[in-house]
């Protein structure tokens, strides 16, 4: 559906949406053809990996690890106060830290802090909605 939509999670079921407002990142529930007004909150979105697939672990250890060193480069030169990575595999696959968690990280990027947030999936069953939006927004009271 991204692919397809050329917005970021499009599924229909993904959580990711309706997580980012019930942590309070967002005032209401936007669509993924809203994702543009993330703007307006001070928040961005992007991909570790470009290529879309229905599952994570349809792209190769290569394909995690040079994305990280693409969004290594675009956060060192946007430096974003924050970069949260969706989904603890793509963050330790792409940073090749494999005893990374859920939560704030050690690994900064210049002044750019770093946090991994469970990945919305509908296929990560055990974070429900609410747990998600928990951690979320444990993210949002830090940056604030």
């Amino acid at each position: 559906m991204t692919a397809a939509t050329g917005h970021h999670f499009a599924r229909p079921g993904n959580r990711f949406w309706p997580v980012l407002h019930l942590s309070g990142f967002t005032p209401r529930l936007l669509r993924p053809a809203e994702q543009a007004e993330l703007l307006s909150y001070g928040l961005g979105i992007t991909n570790v990996v470009a290529r879309a697939t229905a599952r994570a672990d349809e792209l190769s250890a290569e394909e995690y690890r040079e994305g990280g060193r693409l969004l290594t480069e675009k956060v060192t030169r946007l430096r974003p106060r924050w970069l949260a990575v969706v989904g603890v595999t793509a963050y330790r696959v792409a940073f090749d830290d494999r005893r990374a968690q859920v939560g704030p990280q050690e690994r900064q990027f210049g002044d750019t802090r770093v946090w991994v947030l469970p990945n919305p999936s509908g296929l990560n069953a055990h974070w429900t909605a609410a747990t998600m939006a928990e951690e979320f927004g444990r993210l949002r009271e830090a940056a604030s």
